[in-house]
């Protein structure tokens, strides 16, 4: 599969998505099955990082959208049923709480076993009734955990929770569940919708910072971009195919980031999550990190600089970049396109493995093309490409190390924020990889910026740069024995025969160069 095919099909796949309509700060309940967790019955409804209302914009009593946090329910009704609807039931129960009083949810009698609903050894000792959600009052959030519900009378097939708007007056992260305790309501399924709103619009807690986050990294890309261009203008005549390259990866990160600025403008305005905007981000910057990574591949290899094509190593280069976008493309529309609450589905664990082992052969790739591509460099004295080479290595092992390092850290993050605690700050992670690529591709467009002595740089069809086709796989080559006396020596033999002892040598660099 060629990289166009792949992305003709994500394409494909980008078309059929965006016919759907996401919402996302907008938590819709299409027929939920409450699903067993212990002795009780549960739907989740949503968790969201909620800002606290902004004191002195709202003058009324009223909740309204003027600067006040709630969450709001909208026809959430509740539908069981016709034949097991003879009886009455107990309450199914909307909690709200704060992920800090989690603790006030459930309780267990003499030590025991956790459980959600009342026991009949917890209602002897007169806590709780039995049959009843168990939980008490938070001694840090006053008149929370928010707790009302709704039963079913004698023949009815669907109960519905009254209309209403909880007002959130403490910043968290706040958890919404659907419970119910009546093990004769089978097949019992949640319709309807709650809105969940922060102070300065629709955006989840942790999505927030993002929106001014891209707006900036929109601002950098303009700045790099006037530069490459002006750049790129001045000096037209001698510009090198591998600088039409980065131009492609300035472009596509330009389209970006404003892409996922407007989405997250969009998103905040109108509560809705703009789907076709969010595909159309997440494919632009699959097809730059791809573009990106195989530039940097190309050009360990010495693509354009020291040799004029890849050679047999084509196809698997190629094959490599089809497999990484379409790995990349899935994981990302998985992660946003639909992305209703501040958690990470657990689909996604799974999605990042095959980009993880693509990302690390990369590494592998590269590092020991580059490993060739110096020494060859070093063995023929092209001093001014040996020198753009190493720049351009030590970038390369001082990204990587430092990605290494993140890593670490948002492993860490991660397995001591297991109730997201420190929502807050989770857009630190995703913004610190487009900031460590924009940093990375500055570093490229310094070294390759255009300018009246690239052709310097360029490969030169005069015998002396010829590089082994096979230089740059991962396999190990067996040397070829020495030419014998009656053998006529190749042109890499002579320039090589030349740097040794011939004065030619040096004029053949110098002209190189």
């Amino acid at each position: 599969m060629s990289l166009l095919s792949a992305s003709v099909l994500a394409l494909a796949f980008v078309s059929v998505l965006s016919f759907v309509c996401v919402e996302a700060s907008v938590h819709d309940y299409a027929a939920e099955r409450f699903a067993a967790k212990g002795n009780a019955f549960v739907v989740h409804g949503g968790s969201e990082g909620i800002y606290s209302s902004v004191p002195g914009l709202n003058d009324t009593d009223v909740i309204s959208d003027n600067g006040d946090s709630f969450i709001r329910f909208e026809k959430v009704a509740f539908r069981r049923s016709k034949e097991y609807a003879k009886f009455s039931s107990g309450l199914v129960h909307a909690i709200i709480f704060e992920v800090e009083d989690r603790e006030t949810i459930g309780g267990s009698a003499y030590g025991g076993q956790r459980a959600v609903c009342c026991t009949g050894d917890l209602a002897k000792l007169g806590v709780c009734k039995e049959g009843e959600v168990i939980h008490r009052p938070s001694t840090k959030n006053p008149g929370w955990p928010q707790v009302f519900g709704v039963s079913f009378d004698v023949d009815d097939e669907v109960a519905t929770l009254p209309s209403k708007s909880v007002e959130v007056a403490r910043t968290g992260m706040y958890n919404l569940y659907f419970i119910h305790c009546d093990v004769r309501l089978k097949d019992l399924v949640v319709e309807g919708k709650t809105i969940w709103k922060n102070p300065t619009g629709y955006l989840p807690g942790r999505m927030a910072p993002l929106m001014k986050f891209y707006g900036f990294m929109s601002f950098a890309f303009v700045i790099l971009g006037i530069f490459w261009f002006s750049q790129y203008a001045r000096f037209w005549r001698e510009v090198l195919p591998l600088q039409n390259c980065i131009t492609l990866v300035i472009t596509l990160g330009m389209l970006e980031m404003t892409l996922w600025y407007f989405d997250y403008a969009e998103f905040n305005e109108n509560g809705i999550r703009p789907t076709g905007i969010t595909i159309w981000a997440v494919t632009f910057g699959t097809i730059k990190r791809t573009v990106a990574r195989l530039i940097i591949l190309m050009v360990s290899m010495g693509y354009a600089v020291v040799r004029p094509t890849l050679g047999g190593i084509t196809s698997k280069v190629a094959m490599l970049g089809a497999t990484f976008f379409v790995a990349s493309e899935v994981l990302e529309m998985v992660e946003n396109v639909g992305a209703v609450s501040d958690l990470s589905g657990k689909a996604r664990l799974f999605l990042v493995l095959p980009v993880a082992v693509l990302d690390a052969f990369f590494i592998i790739w590269i590092f020991s093309s580059l490993s060739a591509t110096l020494n060859k460099l070093q063995a023929r004295r092209m001093l001014v490409k040996l020198d753009i080479y190493r720049k351009f290595t030590n970038a390369l092992a001082v990204a990587v190390i430092v990605s290494v390092g993140w890593i670490c850290y948002e492993l860490y993050f991660k397995s001591n924020d297991i109730y997201n605690e420190q929502w807050q700050n989770a857009w630190i992670i995703p913004a610190f990889w487009q900031v460590l690529s924009f940093s990375l591709l500055c570093v490229i467009c310094a070294l390759w910026a255009p300018s009246q002595n690239s052709m310097r740089y360029a490969y030169s069809n005069d015998g002396s740069e010829e590089f082994d086709r096979e230089d740059t796989s991962l396999t190990l080559i067996k040397p070829s024995p020495l030419p014998s006396k009656d053998v006529r020596p190749t042109p890499e033999a002579r320039s090589l025969q030349g740097i040794n002892g011939s004065p030619d040598g040096d004029l053949e660099e110098d002209k190189t160069e």
